[in-house]
C-alpha cells in the first residue's frame, strides 16, 4: 500500500506519529476538510500533469484553487493535461484520492508547490491513501515533497462578498 510507502518515509524523518488516519473517506477536498475538520482552502491537494512524452509534474496546490492555463503555459512552456488514474499510480506510486507527493522516487517526476498554499500556516495533504493526511508547514511540505520551487499557476477564487 502506498501509505506504507510514505510512512517508511516518514519514519525517516522522525514524523510517521504525525499522519492521522480517519474511519472516513478523504480522497476529495471536501471529505477531507469534513474528516480533518478544516476549511477546504486547508487541504493541499496535488494535481498530476503531463511533462512533455514522458514525464510528469505534480503540483501541490491549496484545495480551494482551479489551474490557471495562462499561468501553467508560461510556466512549464506547454499546455496543462492532466494523467489518466492509470498514468499517476504509474509514475507516482498513489492512487487518485491518496495522490501526495512523498516517497515518489520515479525520477520523471518532478514537484512543485504553487504559491496558494502559503496563505496558511499550516496546510493537509494525503499521506498515500484516500483516508490519510498530515498538517504540515508550508515549509514542511515543501522540505518533505522534495519540491524543486515554488511556483504561481492557480487561481484564487475572490472571496465572497456578498452578507
Amino acid at each position: 500500500m502506498a501509505i506504507e510507502k510514505v510512512r517508511e518515509y516518514f519514519k525517516t524523518l522522525g514524523i510517521e506519529n504525525r499522519i492521522l488516519e480517519f474511519d472516513v473517506s478523504s480522497a476529495t477536498v471536501d471529505l477531507a476538510a469534513k474528516a480533518v475538520g478544516v476549511e477546504g482552502a486547508r487541504i493541499c491537494k496535488t494535481l498530476s500533469f503531463k511533462d512533455g512524452e514522458d514525464g510528469c509534474i505534480l503540483i501541490q496546490t491549496a484545495g480551494d484553487t482551479k489551474i490557471d492555463n495562462r499561468k501553467f503555459k508560461d510556466t512549464f512552456r506547454e499546455k496543462a493535461k492532466m494523467l489518466s488514474p492509470e498514468e499517476v499510480i504509474e509514475f507516482t506510486g498513489h492512487a487518485i484520492g491518496g495522490v501526495c507527493a512523498f516517497a515518489v522516487d520515479n525520477p520523471k517526476v518532478r514537484i512543485y508547490c504553487d504559491q496558494s498554499l502559503k496563505r496558511f500556516d499550516t496546510v493537509f495533504p494525503a499521506c498515500g491513501s484516500a483516508n490519510s493526511a498530515i498538517e504540515l508547514t508550508c515549509d514542511e511540505l515543501y522540505k518533505y515533497s522534495n519540491a524543486l520551487g515554488w511556483i504561481d499557476v492557480c487561481k484564487i477564487p475572490e472571496p465572497d462578498t456578498e452578507a
